[in-house]
């Protein structure tokens, strides 16, 4: 991506090292190439920077584009990446379960401070620690109950689906005729399709989770899991995981699969992006005719503000009404109204039309737009679309020709829709209805014309604006008051 912000930090997809070299490891793989830019423009050398981390204090590797790196430097690097992976391999974690699981369950003991199922002879290393015992089978399968949640929203940000949502998809993912889903960064989700398919005995749905967590490997087979990172497609378990997944994904030639994807909502969209393309063109290599025409099936769970960039990489997908909601998270929770709403959504390349929603939970299907939204919003006639992202009653603008937020007024310094409390492009405005500085906007002669016009010709709320004038009123005589007592004292000193 060579469009970036005007300030700040961009991620330059596909730059390469101009000694042709790959691009240097930290202990999450791959790094990625950044530019500093200023005013919309790239100032300065370029750098790597750790690709699932966006704080240095969490990974602390940085390394100059074209640097040359010393042997000493090099090896010390390589040194304390290998120090930051997990003492066990998949493989082992794998062997350790099977031990585990045949024990009396008096003896199958969890560390909650090591996050570590532990074996009879490991329990000496870990008696000054937090232990949890008699860990059942049920407990086993679902592991994501059983782990602390990794809550760093700009690097792991395991919040996860509540059982309403995760029921949803599952739901949805069954009616639509899939019978395999790539859970990238959806381990409650896997956990529920393995739960189900116990329950089933013809033709069970298939998962395979893919989560930079590495703690999910003591639960799950090199055939259920793989360690990955979504922010630069690296598997951790090399070509054999690699291989493993496209097998997955071709399987009966590619038919009936799906990915479901949750990632972090700090993370950049671009590198989200060219992972997903990357296990999108895994997909594509079945050696079928016609794969090169179709689409990877995804439902891509991330907040409706992020519409834009998304449908920048992906121009196929549409955003749904859906609002998907998490246990572990204290806003994003389903049953609040207004603002408070959960900002998340499902952005998928599956046609709307097929997708139902629950009536039960105020969703209604639209004639005009021929898919399912929420109940508060409506289809604007002048937009010819149902318009809310936010799960709110929008209102249009004649003078932007959309459909607006209902907080919104219409800003004629910055020519667009914006809070009445932003600031305009012209900071030295003093009205931002009109533009001119004689005045400031409660004093413009145009803003209840211009109220009426952006809010489709309907008042403002009177109580509101009585509360807001009494307050005035109340401020000025108390003002009044304290003068007058001042002058008393003057009077009587």
């Amino acid at each position: 991506m060579e469009g970036g912000p005007r300030l700040g930090v961009a991620l330059r997809l596909g730059g390469r090292d101009p000694s042709g070299a790959p691009a240097p490891h930290c202990p999450h793989g791959p790094a990625l190439l950044f530019a500093k830019i200023l005013q919309g423009k790239e100032e300065g050398r370029r750098f790597y920077a750790c690709s699932a981390c966006r704080e240095r204090k969490d990974c602390r590797f940085f390394q100059w584009e074209g640097e040359k790196v010393s042997e000493a430097r090099r090896l010390a690097q390589e040194k304390y990446n290998q120090s930051r992976q997990p003492s066990f391999s998949h493989t082992q974690n794998v062997e350790r379960y099977k031990e585990f699981v045949v024990l009396p369950l008096s003896e199958r003991k969890f560390c909650q401070e090591c996050q570590q199922l532990l074996l009879p002879p490991e329990w000496s290393r870990h008696a000054g620690h937090q232990v949890l015992g008699d860990v059942s089978v049920a407990q086993l399968r679902r592991p994501s109950q059983l782990l602390r949640p990794l809550e760093n929203k700009k690097t792991n940000a395991q919040y996860l689906f509540a059982d309403r949502s995760c029921q949803f998809l599952l739901d949805l993912i069954i009616a639509l005729g899939f019978k395999r889903v790539l859970c990238v960064g959806t381990p409650r989700l896997h956990e529920l399709i393995k739960s189900q398919s116990l329950q089933e005995q013809k033709s069970p749905i298939r998962s395979l989770l893919l989560d930079i967590d590495f703690r999910y490997s003591q639960f799950y087979t090199e055939e259920e899991f793989c360690h990955y990172n979504m922010f630069n497609h690296y598997f951790f378990g090399g070509e054999a995981a690699h291989d493993r997944c496209q097998e997955f994904l071709q399987r009966d030639e590619g038919e009936g699969v799906i990915m479901v994807a949750d990632p972090p909502f700090g993370g950049l969209v671009e590198a989200l992006a060219l992972a997903f393309r990357q296990l999108i063109a895994m997909w594509k290599q079945t050696g079928c005719t016609d794969a090169a025409s179709k689409e990877l099936p995804i439902f891509w769970i991330f907040p409706y503000f992020f519409e834009s960039r998304i449908l920048e990489f992906f121009p196929s997908f549409r955003m749904l009404d859906y609002q998907v909601d998490y246990d572990n998270h204290a806003l994003y929770k389903h049953g609040k109204t207004g603002r408070k709403q959960s900002p998340v959504r499902i952005f998928t390349n599956v046609s709307p039309r097929l997708i139902v929603l629950p009536v039960e939970e105020g969703y209604r299907f639209c004639c005009i737009c021929q898919r399912y939204v929420s109940s508060e919003n409506q289809h604007c006639e002048a937009c010819n679309s149902c318009t809310s992202k936010d799960g709110r009653r929008w209102r249009h603008c004649f003078l932007c020709k959309t459909c607006v937020k209902p907080s919104w007024v219409h800003c004629r310094v910055c020519d667009r829709c914006a809070l009445p409390s932003h600031s305009c492009k012209n900071a030295d405005a003093g009205c931002f209805v009109c533009g001119a500085a004689d005045h400031k906007r409660t004093a413009c002669p145009n803003l209840h014309a211009t109220t009426r016009v952006c809010r489709g010709g309907q008042k403002l709320n009177p109580k509101k604006n009585k509360l807001k004038a009494n307050m005035r009123k109340g401020k000025k005589a108390k003002t009044a008051k304290q003068r007058k007592k001042k002058k008393s004292k003057k009077l009587l000193n």
